[in-house]
């Protein structure tokens, strides 16, 4: 893993990516990712990547990510 990373950074470098944008690309698609491992799970997400929940769900938002369409939905109980 440790090759791969270091070939893609020097790709980035060479092709003029910032830091900044890297990062916050980095961050947004590996969130999804645990998300997707996840079923949409918040909770289970951030078990998944070492963040609080509070800080991922705001880091979601930030990001536009959504976790609702990856959550099977419950069936209603009738009472």
């Amino acid at each position: 893993m440790r090759e791969q990373l270091e070939r893609l950074i020097n790709e980035m470098v060479t092709k003029g990516i910032l830091y900044e944008d890297a990062h916050r690309e980095f961050e947004r698609r590996f969130i999804q990712v645990a998300l997707d491992r996840a079923a949409g799970s918040i909770g289970r997400a951030a078990e998944l990547t070492g963040l609080h929940r509070n800080t991922l769900r705001r880091k979601v938002w930030e990001y536009g990510l959504s976790t609702n369409s990856r959550r099977p939905r419950r069936k209603s109980v009738k009472r």
